[in-house]
C-alpha cells in the first residue's frame, strides 16, 4: 500500500514543485538546474560508486562483515537513479544519499530494526586441512598400455 501511494505521490510533488520553480525562476533556469543535477548526479556515482567497489572488495578479501559496504554502495545506486530522475525532490534525496554521513545514518536506522541473528567468518579454518573435502581412489595410466587401442576414446569396446 505504501508503494502504491509513493508513486502516485512523489510524481505530483514533483509536478507542483516545477510549477512553483519555473514559476519564479523561468523555464530555461529550471531545465538547466534539472540537467545540471544530471550531471553532477552522474558525476558523483561514477566517483563514490567506484570507491564502494573498492570498500565491498576489500572487505570480502579481509573476511569482515560486508554489510555496511554493500548497503553503502546499494545507497549510491538508489541515489544515482534518484539524480537521473527529472525532479527537485528526487534531486534533493539523491543528493543527501551521496552524504557519507547520512548514508551512514540510515544504515544505523535500518539495522536498528533489523534482526541480526548471528555473522561468522571461517577466516582462521585452513581449508587446505579439511578433511571432510579428501576423496581417497586409485587410478592407472591408460597412455601406458600395450596393444593399441582401436577405439579414438579408449573407452569404449566392440
Amino acid at each position: 500500500m505504501w508503494l502504491f501511494i509513493a508513486f502516485i505521490a512523489i510524481p505530483l510533488i514533483e509536478i507542483v514543485l516545477f510549477i512553483q520553480v519555473g514559476g519564479a525562476i523561468g523555464l530555461p533556469s529550471t531545465l538547466l538546474i534539472v540537467i545540471f543535477t544530471a550531471i553532477l548526479g552522474t558525476f558523483l556515482l561514477k566517483n563514490q560508486g567506484s570507491q564502494a567497489f573498492s570498500r565491498i572488495t576489500s572487505s570480502f578479501q579481509k573476511l569482515t562483515d560486508p554489510s555496511e559496504a554493500l548497503a553503502n554502495g546499494a545507497m549510491i545506486i538508489f541515489a544515482g537513479a534518484l539524480l537521473l530522475t527529472p525532479g527537485f525532490l528526487t534531486d534533493i534525496i539523491g543528493l543527501s544519499l551521496l552524504i557519507p554521513y547520512v548514508r551512514l545514518m540510515v544504515f544505523k536506522w535500518v539495522r536498528s530494526r533489523l534482526n541480526i541473528n548471528k555473522f561468522t567468518s571461517n577466516q582462521n579454518r585452513n581449508p587446505h586441512n579439511n578433511q571432510e573435502n579428501v576423496i581417497d581412489g586409485e587410478y592407472f595410466d591408460v597412455s601406458q598400455e600395450k596393444g593399441g587401442n582401436k577405439n579414438p576414446s579408449g573407452w569404449t569396446k566392440d
